[in-house]
């Protein structure tokens, strides 16, 4: 996995976790609009509940 931390929100760049770390974040209670799937191209986010950044 590969995280980054950009102003107020986190980068999930990759993720090859079981379970998906966005979703261990939630479960911390971290905003989804504080996560940014990196891993997907910019001009699909929009196709998420997370950030487009």
């Amino acid at each position: 996995m590969h995280l980054r931390i950009v102003g107020e929100n986190i980068w999930i760049e990759s993720d090859g976790t079981e379970g998906g770390i966005a979703l261990e974040l939630l479960e911390l209670e971290v905003p989804q609009e504080d996560i940014v799937l990196g891993f997907i191209r910019p001009k699909n986010r929009h196709l998420t509940d997370f950030s487009v950044a």
